[in-house]
């Protein structure tokens, strides 16, 4: 795997909240390794979104118009229980 990738990544998923922290941080530790490219890409594409549309995503108050972003918050919803 490309770590240069890896690590500007983590740095993005570093979010203006440790919530936000730590559901983009540990999908990136969890599940970036396992997914194809375009789950790579659409993860990346997903962390350029502001904080405030990621939290109502990730608290069921909205849905991204994405069907690939939405894929990647259901599986952060349920793997924390959401």
């Amino acid at each position: 795997m490309d770590e240069a990738r890896i690590k500007r990544l983590r740095w993005r998923a570093r979010r203006g909240t440790r919530e936000l922290d730590a559901l983009f941080g540990g999908w990136l530790d969890d599940r970036f390794a396992g997914a194809d490219e375009a789950q790579r890409q659409a993860f990346d594409e997903l962390l350029d979104v502001q904080d405030p549309d990621l939290w109502d995503w990730v608290m069921g108050h909205a849905r991204p118009q994405r069907a690939d972003w939405q894929a990647i918050i259901d599986d952060i919803r349920a793997r924390h229980r959401l």
